[in-house]
This record gives structure tokens, sequence and C-alpha cells, in this order.
């Protein structure tokens, strides 16, 4: 039998997709054929005419195969999904369709990783946990873990606990995000608790800020924002946030890949002052906000400020949002892995390379 290593976390935004890409890198090196799988999925895209997760979109790309949902994406709970299944349950087969999916996956790969969903929890409305899944398709678990020492254990026993009631074997824990001047304290404690567990340490990835950048696009939704210039480059990375009245302090000039988040009514001012007081503006983005004003649809940028951002090809935007809702609301924002940002996937592979011993997985991969 082949070998299925399900990747799995204490909850959502902790790196199932990060650790899930570095892996596959890593088997991938080793020259052993690897598949992917999101057997339950929550997030979805349509293609055509089907339904599939966004995640298993990303490995389509990176991996560089044609993407079937029935394998690659077998259940998707979309909205409404929950509830017609607990009014009907003898509807679906979601089971069924989870091991149709692993049987034509065995037969192509000689290993194959399962991304889970959310935390170990999720799923269970319709009998389809991380663990039920993990448990259904025979697969050894990978959990990852948000970094540090006391609510890094607390969370890792409880989230464990459904895979030990399923008695499905732990691999190791993978422990990411962690802060990098206390790596060797939590490698140290964290370690030392796990190994009381039997559970082995498979490494600490220190937190990396850029992976945390959000696009421009996915800035744009979180605040309502209307493309007004410049649309093709809403792929745009946002490293930084400049608020307008800020604009002319001296500190600020050394942000990079900025957006500037200004009321419409002081735009020119704040173009003038990127003209005249910083060298070279590293700006990758603007927000007009135009919180209280009637006319919103037809905002017009006026002749200098419409020259400056065609001739750095500036996107603009426009937000019904004043300057402290936008920069509330974009750092609320909970920024994932996707095709979009290339740069984050390379660097989500190097750093799993980096800090996370795969090795006693890998060389064991096929039984």
């Amino acid at each position: 039998m082949r070998k299925r290593i399900y990747v799995a976390a204490t909850s959502q935004h902790v790196g199932k997709t990060t650790s899930t890409l570095g892996l596959v890198a890593a088997v991938k090196k080793k020259g052993i054929h690897v598949g992917y799988c999101k057997p339950v999925g929550q997030e979805f895209v349509d293609l055509e005419d089907l339904q599939v997760d966004k995640d298993a979109v990303l490995f389509a790309q990176y991996m560089d195969f044609k993407i079937d949902s029935n394998v690659h994406s077998p259940v998707i709970l979309g909205k409404g999904a929950t509830t017609a299944y607990l009014e009907h349950p003898e509807r679906y087969h979601y089971k069924e369709e989870i091991m149709e999916a692993v049987e034509k996956l065995d037969k192509e790969y000689d290993m194959v990783i399962y991304e889970g969903t959310g935390h170990p929890g999720v799923g269970s409305v319709v009998d389809l946990n991380n663990a039920d899944v993990a448990k259904l398709i025979n697969a050894s678990v990978i959990m990852v873990v948000e970094g540090g020492i006391g609510n890094t254990i607390d969370k890792l026993n409880m989230s464990i606990a459904l895979f030990r009631e399923a008695n499905v074997p732990l691999l190791g824990v993978i422990i990411n995000k962690v802060r990098p001047d206390k790596i060797e304290k939590v490698r140290s404690l964290v370690g030392k608790k796990l190994h009381q567990m039997g559970i082995p340490l498979l490494g600490c990835v220190p937190y990396d800020r850029t992976l945390s950048y959000p696009i421009l696009s996915t800035v744009a939704d979180a605040i309502k924002g209307k493309v007004i210039h410049n649309p093709d480059k809403m792929d745009n990375r946002i490293e930084d946030l400049l608020p307008g009245s800020l604009i002319n302090y001296e500190e600020h000039h050394s942000k990079k890949n900025f957006l500037l988040i200004i009321s419409y009514n002081r735009l020119d001012e704040g173009i003038r002052i990127l003209k005249t007081e910083f060298n070279k503006p590293s700006i990758n983005g603007i927000a007009l906000t135009v919180f209280g004003m009637h006319e919103q649809n037809n905002i017009q940028l006026s002749k200098d400020a419409l020259e400056y951002v065609n001739e750095h090809k500036i996107p603009v935007i426009v937000t019904p949002f004043d300057t402290y809702g936008s920069v509330v609301k974009i750092s609320q924002i909970e920024v994932k892995i996707n095709t979009r940002t290339p740069w984050k996937v390379k660097r989500a592979i190097d750093l799993i390379e980096n800090h996370i011993d795969l090795s006693s997985i890998i060389e064991t991969g096929l039984e």
C-alpha cells in the first residue's frame, strides 16, 4: 500500500498550506512521484461548471497537474451544505466520494499528500472532521501549530485528542510562526513536552512577515474598494500602510511597497509631498477615502494626480471607509497563499526546507 500523509492544524491560518507546499517540494526532490488532494474543502472557486477548493487550484498550478474536482477536491462544504446534509443525510455519499478519489490517486502516485481543513473538528457536522478523514483514508498525520509554549502545548493536546480517539498515527509536529528570538526556547521546551507525549518534533519555522503581506485586490475586498485606475496592477503586494496624515513625517520615508490611504480631498497635496519630499517613493497603491461624500461613483482625479499615477503605474481604489476604518479593516485581513502570490509559494517552500526535518518521513515514504 502506498503512503498517505495528512496535514492537519490546530486552527485556521497557522500554516497548513505552507507546510504542505514544503512537504510536497521535499518529496519531489527525492524523486518520489507525489500527488495532492484536499478531501474536504470550504473555500472554493468555480471552474466552468465545477466547484474546486482554492488550495487545490494552487497546488495544481505549482505541481503542474490538470485539476479534476472529483479527485483533487472531492467534497466541498459550501454555503447551505451542512443544513442540507442534516436534513437529508441519505442524499449524500461524501465518504464514498473521498475513497473514490483515494483509489484513483493511489494508482497514479507513489505518495499522496492530503491537506486538512480548518481546525481538527471542522467537518464534524457531516461526519467528516479531520480525524474522521485521516482514519477513513488510512493516513498518518503531521500536525501544524502556531508558535509559543504554554498555549501551543494546550492547543496541541486538545487538537490531537480527536486523532487519538480515532487511533490515527501522528508522524510529528511542525511549530510555525515562531518569533525568531524564541526559536531555541520553543524547540527545547515544547520539544521536551512532545517527547513525553511520544510525538516527534519535526522543527520550528520562524515567523516571516513577508507571508503576511496581502496583494492589493485582497485589500480592496476588505475595504469595499472600487478600482478606478491601473486595474492590471491589483496583484501589487502591500508591505506597509501610509495614512495621508503622516505622509510628510521623516520616519515614514523608509516604507517600501506601501499603500497610501488618503482622503480624496487631500490627494493633490499628498501627490505634491510624494514628488518633493520622497526621493523615490515605493508606492504600490492608493486608497482614496470618500467617507461622507454623496458622489462616490464619480470620482475624478486632477490632471497632476492622474499624470502621477499613470507615470508610476499606481493602481487607485476608492473606498467608502475613512482612513481609520480602512486601516482597521486592512489590519484584520487573514492572508493566505494563493495562485496570485507566487513569491509566497517559493518563500514557504524555502522556510520548510531550511527549518523542518522531513527525512524520517520521506525516507520511509513507501510501504
